[in-house]
């Protein structure tokens, strides 16, 4: 009877026992803290004593679904159980080998430091940083062909650790065929937020994939204050010009609507954009005529679509030689600041640089402030 006893005690501490250690594995499905972001509304970062996860919330315009990712080191991944339910994937850190598929993704690499994780991209031809072009002529990032079909074969034998893509309007099949296949494919919403400083925290979300937290925070923090910086010094401007932007597509003149960041950049220049009454979702589709009757003696044109002379605009459609500012030569655009095979830098670093955009404008639209800047993007057209 003694020994019956003495086993089942024994049996009974084991199972405890064992039951406390399964406890201590289990990932706690409420995090924590949540960090708090100043700007950006399409990503949460959730932080526990166990693990953080990266909420996307908001991956493309109209986005119903959330998708979550945890994020553990190798060590934690070893120790601890979770439901895989709960996430859209699971990416293991530190991070020592990245796919990202858009251009706006290469500086934030480059400002943290870790542009070296970067083995393919779809369309590298675009790509205008000097530091990346270097480590793509060396063959040391893989082409990918084009985003709208990235050459999974190619992909999946490079078997990076992460894929950081982009949705348009919806599931990228691409995408679900690489995290089928077991590469964890996380979206990057920032061209959704609607302000350059939103877009411009996203750097805080490559700041948890890669280890780097206070590094971006300190980075984010300094471009901010730059922002700020100029927006001030813009409001001693004396006087405000008008300014027309955007261009025709076939019959529609498409330029920017009044609550757009690309509107807001305007407003932080202490400018007269002429159509800052307006609002809504994309651009503004409008008439020749009605620009025309709105912008003829427009002191400023920013940013006419694509073209990158004067001649160019008049050969495409003459109609554009009506305008004041195109008699005055006063249109200017950053489609003529590209890389060495032809990517626009405006395209790829404006996101994460709104100081550096801010104060191109400021610039351009005020002569007599910051007079020792040179435009970074923006060049007047010839």
């Amino acid at each position: 009877m003694k020994i019956t006893r003495v086993l089942l005690l024994f049996i009974l501490v084991f199972y405890n026992c064992k039951e406390d250690k399964s406890q201590e594995n289990q990932l706690p499905l409420m995090e924590d803290k949540v960090k708090t972001l100043k700007y950006a509304e399409g990503f949460n970062i959730l932080q526990s004593n166990q693990s953080t996860t990266i909420e996307i919330t908001k991956a493309w315009p109209k986005a119903e679904k959330k998708y979550r990712f945890l994020l553990l080191s190798k060590e934690q991944a070893s120790k601890i159980t979770y439901n895989k339910d709960d996430y859209d994937g699971v990416i293991i850190t530190p991070i020592t080998t990245s796919v990202v598929t858009s251009t706006t993704h290469i500086p934030a690499l480059e400002l943290l430091g870790v542009e070296e994780t970067l083995i393919g991209f779809p369309g590298a031809n675009y790509i205008s940083s000097e530091k990346t072009r270097q480590r793509i002529d060396e063959g040391l990032v893989r082409e990918l062909g084009k985003n709208e079909g990235i050459n999974t074969e190619v992909l999946l034998e490079l078997n990076p650790d992460v894929v950081v893509g982009f949705g348009v309007d919806g599931v990228n099949k691409t995408f679900e065929t690489i995290k089928k296949a077991g590469v964890p494919v996380i979206y990057n919403g920032d061209w959704v937020e609607s302000s350059a400083l939103a877009k411009a925290e996203w750097i805080k979300f490559f700041g948890v994939l890669f280890n780097k937290e206070k590094e971006a925070d300190s980075i984010f923090n300094t471009i901010e204050r730059d922002y700020l910086a100029a927006k001030e010094i813009a409001k001693q401007a004396q006087h405000q010009p008008t300014v027309l932007s955007g261009a025709m597509h076939k019959d529609v003149w498409y330029l920017p609507n009044g609550s757009s960041p690309e509107a807001q950049f305007l407003k932080d220049a202490n400018v007269n954009y002429l159509w800052s009454d307006t609002s809504g979702n994309g651009s503004l589709a409008l008439s020749f005529e009605v620009v025309l009757d709105k912008a003829k003696a427009a002191d400023l044109w920013l940013s006419p679509s694509y073209y990158s002379s004067l001649k160019q605009l008049e050969d495409t459609n003459s109609l554009y030689t009506n305008f004041d500012a195109f008699k005055n030569q006063n249109i200017y655009s950053f489609a003529n600041t590209t890389g060495a095979t032809g990517g626009v830098l405006y395209y790829e670093l404006g996101t994460a640089r709104p100081d550096l955009v801010l104060k191109d404008l400021i610039k351009i639209c005020h002569l007599e402030l910051l007079t020792d800047y040179t435009p970074y993007f923006f060049k007047r057209l010839n």
